[in-house]
């Protein structure tokens, strides 16, 4: 079964080009579950095969997620939390998901948007407490381009070095997304208690 989403996504990926790029990351960026782990490291792999170019898909993956981001940051900002909280389910944005990321935004602030990117879940979503709080869209645009950019770039290497062995990242695709994840709920909670430990600092 996985081995059939994977040559899925490679045929699609290569048949779209980068324009396929863009699109999945946009939709990966707003409000379709969409993993962007099934579109990059499958372009790395293209990348590696000739039939890519390795800065082109970072940059149109890039290009992608702040497209999705800003689309998501223009909605929230249009309709308004009262709207979110009201009507957001239809969209599968529940209640409690808009008051989650209020409250990662209102904890981390403005880097919230870099560091979010990186996130699972949190990395559809912050767009959206960033729009209703009205942030500086050129500030906003920079920190999800760097933190999409930093989570474009791995996505893409890993599955640039991997393209040697094509069954390999058949067989070991689902794991590698595991680890990332892994990696990254602990540079989260790393950068939380950094974070925790500097506003404990302040209050004394």
């Amino acid at each position: 079964m996985l081995s059939e989403i994977i040559n899925f996504i490679v045929e699609t990926v290569g048949q779209l080009g980068y324009a396929g790029i863009f699109i999945m990351m946009f939709l990966e960026s707003s409000f379709f579950p969409f993993p962007s782990e099934v579109v990059i490291i499958p372009a790395g792999y293209l990348a590696y095969k000739g039939e890519m170019n390795m800065y082109l898909v970072i940059l149109f993956g890039i290009l992608g997620s702040l497209a999705g981001a800003i689309f998501n940051y223009y909605f929230a900002l249009k309709v308004g939390r009262r709207f979110l909280m009201k009507y957001g389910k239809y969209i599968l944005i529940s209640e409690d998901t808009v008051l989650k990321m209020e409250d990662f935004f209102n904890k981390h602030g403005h880097i919230s948007t870099l560091f979010g990117r990186l996130i699972p879940v949190v990395r559809q979503y912050i767009s959206l407490p960033a729009g209703l709080a009205r942030m500086n869209l050129y500030i906003f645009s920079v920190f999800t381009s760097l933190g999409a950019g930093i989570w474009v770039i791995i996505l893409a290497f890993l599955g640039y070095f991997l393209g040697g062995n094509e069954e390999l990242i058949k067989e070991y695709l689902h794991q590698i997304i595991i680890l990332l994840l892994v990696l990254i709920v602990v540079f989260s909670y790393i950068y939380y208690k950094f974070t925790k430990r500097r506003r404990d600092k302040r209050k004394i």
